[in-house]
């Protein structure tokens, strides 16, 4: 099949790839033979293809405008993706929370309506959009991780506690004591909390206070309830008694506490910081599955588990082998892995059969 090197903007949609695109890798980002989709188009952008061989002619001149006004630039994945409303919404709570963070390290007080200001309209629009969590991730930045971090907790959190069915009050409330659970690391020195060598013992004690100082920055605020200020003092605590910084075990913690431990335990483990690399939030959900068990009450689990079916059939993703495709089956009692039709191709994967593949992540349209 021989095929004309064509400008991706300018690609037919429906045109097939003639030869295979490699990325940074062994195997093919994208094989020969894969039909040209607006998934496929988005993915190109992502990885920064910008010409590919496909069959057929280019866009006709009078399409070309139209499908420019639907075309990203291409440019980096992280301004792909602060092109979407969802990201400059994103981005502006960040910015905004930064600056509270900073008015703490000076002394200032925890102000609740500024930050239920901050978060109300992403709660809103991520409690619509759940599947938005599973790419939160991306929007991190390993130098701001603590910023990215409070925000992107709050959002999980929110999301938890709906498939937990806790009143939209009371999602709320949680979505912020998310928000304000590390509050206290603003008592941290910076070059302890923010560095990328090993910690000293003394240093990593440090950071395991940290729910001791948030509790004192929270303890008097009237508009945080009990039981949100005993959740944020507990939210590192563990079943087993291998959390901090009481060792507290069993049902003195409660459930409020875990539901914002997993969604800060969710969060860390996928993204990216300056000492690891960023992981699959569906990697990760696993491992919490498997690895954690006994350390969390299991209903913020498997409430996070749930979510996963929340992904609809059809969503498009791209597979750990760099295969794009679309969700055709979700088993409910393996929800991690369903069955992906390969773009382009007859070919379906079952993920539950095939151990060595997961979904790396999911194309979210805004």
């Amino acid at each position: 099949m021989e095929g004309v090197l064509t400008k991706i903007p300018e690609v037919r949609l429906g045109s097939v790839v003639c030869e295979d695109i490699m990325g940074n890798t062994q195997s093919p980002l994208v094989k020969k033979g894969t039909k040209v989709t607006r998934e496929l188009l988005q993915v190109f952008n992502v990885f920064q293809i910008t010409k590919a061989y496909v069959t057929g002619p280019a866009v006709p001149s009078e399409a070309l405008d139209i499908q420019k006004a639907e075309h990203v630039p291409v440019t980096t994945l992280d301004s792909f993706a602060a092109v979407t409303p969802f990201k400059k919404r994103y981005r502006s709570a960040v910015m905004q929370f930064k600056n509270e963070f900073f008015s703490w390290e000076a002394g200032a007080k925890i102000s609740i309506p500024t930050l239920r200001e901050i978060m109300l309209p992403l709660i809103n629009d991520v409690l619509h959009h759940r599947v938005r969590i599973f790419t939160l991730n991306e929007y991190s930045n390993p130098l701001e991780y603590i910023y990215n971090h409070a925000i992107s907790t709050a959002l999980i959190t929110a999301v938890i506690a709906q498939k937990m069915n806790y009143s939209k009050g009371e999602v709320i409330q949680l979505a912020l004591a998310s928000m304000i659970a590390d509050s206290g690391m603003a008592k941290i020195p910076k070059k302890v909390r923010e560095k990328a060598a090993a910690l000293t013992q003394q240093e990593f004690q440090m950071i395991k206070e940290h729910p001791r100082d948030s509790l004192l920055m929270v303890k008097d605020l009237p508009l945080v309830k009990t039981e949100m200020k005993i959740a944020i003092f507990q939210h590192h605590e563990r079943l087993d008694g291998s959390g901090y910084p009481c060792n507290s075990s069993g049902n003195t913690i409660t459930v409020l506490a875990h539901i914002l431990a997993v969604a800060d335990i969710f969060h860390a483990m996928t993204c990216e910081r300056v000492y690891k690399k960023a992981a699959s939030p569906f990697n990760v959900i696993e491992m919490i599955q498997k690895e954690k068990f006994g350390k969390f009450h299991i209903e913020p689990v498997q409430a996070l588990l749930d979510c996963v079916i929340d992904v609809s059939l059809g969503a498009s993703v791209i597979l750990s082998n760099h295969s794009i495709g679309q969700i055709v089956f979700t088993n409910k009692n393996n929800p991690t892995r369903p069955v992906v039709k390969i773009a382009g191709f007859d070919e379906t994967i079952d993920l539950s059969k095939s151990k060595d593949l997961y979904i790396e992540k999911i194309l979210v349209k805004d």
